[in-house]
């Protein structure tokens, strides 16, 4: 037997702001909000249990910006890399500085809370 991850789970100070910004960065949509005020975001039509893992958005009075421990990587799938990069820099991403030389093959962005993900170069299917 093995495990799969179904959930990710990102403390934030605006559960609202970071929960559009990451539906329509992952095409996501809002699946359930808890009395505590976290937001669970996940695809529309699977839901939870479905080939990819929720983004649960909790809120926290001391969320940590910057380099995460375990960050996101995305990749785009019905676009190529640099068209997908305007468009996360048109939802609010913004460039981050983690000391890449400038040759890499992807991105490194931030969220609007500063929270680093990377942008891959490679298309992906969609699931």
């Amino acid at each position: 037997m093995a495990c799969r991850i179904s959930e990710l789970v990102l403390d934030c100070a605006d559960p609202e702001r970071l929960a559009a910004f990451w539906s329509e960065v992952l095409g996501y949509a809002e699946l359930e909000r808890d009395e505590d005020g976290s937001i669970a975001i996940g695809p529309p039509d699977a839901g939870y249990g479905g080939p990819q893992p929720l983004l649960i958005l909790s809120p926290s009075s001391s969320p940590r910006a910057g380099k995460l421990p375990l960050h996101i990587d995305v990749n785009p799938t019905d676009r190529d890399q640099d068209a997908e990069l305007e468009r996360l820099l048109a939802l609010g991403a913004r460039p981050a500085d983690v000391g890449q030389t400038g040759t890499e093959s992807w991105h490194v962005l931030a969220d609007p809370e500063g929270n680093e993900f990377c942008l891959l170069r490679t298309r992906l299917d969609p699931v």
